[in-house]
């Protein structure tokens, strides 16, 4: 247990549904319980959406002061893509708003827009993300209704590929730099093919050298952390 309150980094198996500070928060709660203190220090490399599921990074006590070096390291993601609808959020966390024509779309097309997003791209943040405006979340204003205007960022997808053999859903995995959005990608994908599209699932697999493979589910650390 002296561990934790030293420094401990904790690979975690996020569930679909759970936030990132859920899990933070979670484990944080437990380890102060356990080891009898008022404070220690939890972070996370990383931010993950609740509907997102894989691999979330945790330090605690001193390698909180690692996460900064362990955030820019490649992160690889695998999903789908469901082509033809669009919502406000770019994923399922709202209803769909909009159906657009597929029948246009071919092999060639999919191929064309996979290539226009592989590269040093710039993206403009979904208007639901956690990015920070003015001290406040962006996710906060979408849900007040407010719309801002985010300005976009740079980033490089380092490997693009698809399976559309189940179209209208689109299977892929990417490979990319840190601060890349993937509900942006869906988005942006959707537009380029002339149509719209949303991200239906997503699953984080790898952070660096960090793998999903040696990751637990947090409450199998819980469990760890209150048997001592």
């Amino acid at each position: 247990m002296q561990e934790y309150l030293e420094g401990k980094t904790i690979l975690i198996d996020k569930p679909y549904g759970w936030t990132s500070f859920d899990v933070v928060n979670k484990i944080r709660w437990h380890l102060k319980r356990k080891l009898n203190v008022k404070k220690i220090k939890v972070g996370h490399a990383g931010t993950l959406d609740p509907l997102a599921t894989g691999l979330l990074i945790i330090c605690t006590g001193k390698h909180t002061k690692l996460i900064e070096s362990i955030m820019p390291g490649l992160k690889t993601y695998t999903g789908t893509f469901l082509i033809g609808k669009t919502t406000p959020s770019c994923d399922l966390e709202t209803e769909f708003n909009n159906d657009f024509p597929t029948e246009h779309i071919t092999e060639r097309l999919l191929e064309s827009a996979r290539k226009k997003l592989t590269g040093k791209i710039d993206q403009v943040p979904p208007i639901f993300s956690a990015k920070q405006i003015d001290g406040k979340r962006a996710y906060d204003y979408a849900r007040e209704g407010i719309h801002l205007e985010l300005n976009p960022v740079s980033v490089e997808i380092h490997e693009f590929s698809i399976d559309a053999k189940s179209f209208p859903e689109v299977h892929f995995k990417i490979i990319c730099s840190k601060g890349t959005y993937i509900r942006s990608i869906a988005r942006d994908y959707g537009c380029l093919l002339k149509s719209g599209a949303t991200l239906i699932s997503l699953r984080r697999m790898n952070s660096g050298d960090f793998s999903v493979e040696n990751a637990s589910h947090p409450e199998e650390i819980i469990s760890k952390i209150i048997e001592g």
